[in-house]
């Protein structure tokens, strides 16, 4: 072998193994490196973008670049950028699938744990509470997703910074049909505020049952969010469509209820988590937020009372299964500002009361598993 063939066999194998930032896989197997070449030091690599505009563009010609010069031997390193055919973008979105016909991945066989967030009324921190879960899991390693089902209210990009300095949300990549959602804090996110048209993100959402159904059902089919460990969703407050619609797809989802220690909001968050037992997704447990918050002087404020989530959980179990409260998370100033601010409390302020409560909750989701309820094992009588 000349050396100029074996230069080009090592940076190919160099450059194939980048990821690409969205879609978390190999350039090499995602059929992204079109060509490399070689004369005497200097190498060129040729890169197909998945769609016009990509993204991620900068940062792989960057990645693609610095794995080419690390090969070594080389002197000099050219990337040129184009773009796949629409035969080759049907190639990688069917690769993507994995082959499998347009549907929905998350079933009983799948290895992803599916937990619904839900609570009974607005305003409790819901919303606040998914997200922050959502990065405390991807902090332990976990590969994790987030769809905003709260379509009316969605509050999810925000919360998880894909806002730009303007203000706009942070819109999803498409491949043909398949749509590659952001990613913050290690968490694939999507929601309805990203496909609205730039300039319409503070546009009211005024849809009804048949489309609020097709909307979940597109977020669950089309959004590729590759092999997950957990799939949150932040649910509308209630009993509506949407819970009902996630029951009817998702009837093997788990269902976490979030409520304040009010009585107010208590007694509506047990109808929330008795709808969802109604369609057989089982409730896993109870986070109260908004809890008293201890002073620096050592005086308790308890601002919403206390006990709502105690009661929420008792209200919740049965004879033959008890609801725990999974996790009491105190009033926190720091919550507030960097949910404002798109930076969740446990990445921001790790050493907060409350963000140390959220981490805590999840490293007991993680280390009570998933269930086997309903799960068919793929284990058949000899």
């Amino acid at each position: 072998m000349s050396a100029e063939s074996d230069l080009t066999d090592r940076v190919r194998r160099a450059v194939g193994t980048v990821s690409d930032p969205e879609l978390r896989r190999p350039l090499a197997e995602l059929g992204m490196i079109s060509g490399v070449s070689a004369t005497g030091g200097a190498v060129t690599v040729e890169v197909l973008l998945t769609v016009v505009g990509c993204p991620a563009a900068d940062r792989i010609e960057r990645d693609v670049r610095d794995a080419a010069a690390a090969a070594g031997g080389v002197d000099s390193v050219e990337v040129t950028l184009g773009v796949m055919t629409p035969s080759e973008r049907a190639a990688l979105t069917e690769r993507l699938r994995g082959g499998r016909a347009r549907s929905i991945p998350f079933t009983p066989e799948s290895l992803t744990r599916v937990i619904a967030v839900t609570s009974g009324k607005g305003g409790v921190g819901k919303s606040s509470t998914t997200a922050n879960l959502a990065v405390a899991l991807a902090q332990r390693g976990l590969k994790v997703g987030l769809v905003d089902a709260d379509v009316h209210g969605f509050s999810i990009p925000g919360l998880m910074g894909l806002v730009d300095d303007a203000g706009r949300t942070v819109h999803p990549t498409r491949i043909d049909d398949l749509i590659v959602p952001p990613i913050a804090y290690g968490v694939k996110v999507v929601s309805i505020g990203m496909f609205l048209r730039e300039g319409d993100e503070r546009a009211a959402v005024a849809w009804r049952g048949p489309m609020l159904h097709r909307t979940v059902q597109q977020f669950l089919t089309d959004v590729y969010f590759g092999d997950l460990d957990v799939l949150l969703l932040d649910m509308p407050p209630g009993t509506g469509d949407i819970a009902i619609s996630v029951g009817q797809l998702l009837p093997h989802a788990e269902v976490l209820v979030v409520t304040t220690p009010q009585a107010a909001a208590a007694d509506v968050a047990v109808r929330s988590g008795l709808v969802a037992r109604q369609t057989g997704q089982r409730v896993i447990g109870v986070v109260e937020n908004m809890a008293p918050l201890t002073l620096p002087d050592g005086t308790v404020l308890d601002l919403f009372g206390s006990g709502g989530g105690a009661a929420v959980a008792a209200g919740l179990s049965t004879e033959g299964e008890t609801v725990p409260l999974l996790a009491s998370i105190p009033l926190s100033p720091a919550l507030r500002t960097a949910g404002d601010a798109g930076a969740p409390v446990v990445a921001a302020s790790p050493e907060d009361a409350a963000a140390r409560a959220i981490d805590a909750l999840a490293a007991a989701l993680v280390a009570a598993g998933r269930g086997l309820a309903g799960r068919p094992l793929g284990v058949r009588p000899a």
